[in-house]
C-alpha cells in the first residue's frame, strides 16, 4: 500500500454486534469481530483505520453481506474481495484456504497447513489464523484442532466461535 493509496472506512451495527471495516481500492484489508461497541470495533482495526477516510457507501456491499451473516442468513463471506498484498505468502495460502471451507464445516490447522503447501507447517496455519485480519471473511472459527476441539479465537474468544459454527449449522439443515 503506498502513502497515496485511499483506504476508507465503515463501522455499522450487527445482530452479534458493531463490526468495523477498512478497505482499499483492492478490497477489504482489515475486519472485526462483532464488538460491543462502535468504538471497540474501531479499535479492533488499527492501524489500518487511522488514516481512512469514513466512507460507508464504499463499503455498502461489505456491509450487506457482513450484516445477513451476523443475522443468521446463510450468505457467502467469500463474495467479499479482500486485499492480501501485504501479506506473507504462506499466510495469503491459509486465508484462501479457509476461506474454502464451507459454512457450517469445520477442518484442522493440519489440513490447513496442507492446503496451504507444507504438511509440516501446522503451527505456521495457527498462527496465519491468529494474525487474520479479516474476522468473518477469512473465517478462522472454521479451523479447530485435530482432536475437533476449539481453540484460541479473538475478540469475544471461544463463545463466539461456538456460536458461529452452530449459526453456520443451523443454516445448512
Amino acid at each position: 500500500m503506498t502513502a497515496v493509496e485511499r483506504t476508507t472506512y465503515d463501522v455499522f451495527e450487527t445482530d452479534l454486534g458493531w463490526v468495523a471495516v477498512v478497505g482499499s481500492e483492492h478490497g477489504v484489508l482489515r475486519a472485526s469481530l462483532p464488538e460491543s461497541s462502535p468504538e471497540a470495533a474501531l479499535d479492533a482495526v488499527q492501524p489500518e483505520v487511522g488514516l481512512a477516510k469514513h466512507d460507508p457507501e464504499r463499503h455498502a456491499d461489505s456491509r450487506m453481506l457482513i450484516t445477513a451473516y451476523c443475522a443468521g442468513e446463510p450468505v457467502n463471506l467469500g463474495d467479499v474481495p479482500i486485499d492480501t498484498r501485504r501479506i506473507s505468502p504462506f499466510f495469503k495460502k491459509a486465508w484462501e484456504a479457509c476461506r474454502s471451507i464451507p459454512s457450517g464445516e469445520t477442518r484442522s490447522y493440519r489440513w490447513l497447513a496442507e492446503q496451504a503447501g507444507n504438511v509440516r507447517a501446522t503451527r505456521g496455519a495457527g498462527q496465519a489464523m491468529a494474525r487474520n485480519k479479516l474476522a468473518l471473511l477469512v473465517p478462522c472459527h472454521r479451523v479447530i484442532g485435530s482432536s475437533g476441539a476449539l481453540h484460541g479465537f479473538g475478540g469475544a474468544g471461544l463463545p463466539l466461535k461456538s456460536r458461529l459454527l452452530a449459526m453456520e449449522s443451523r443454516n445448512q439443515h
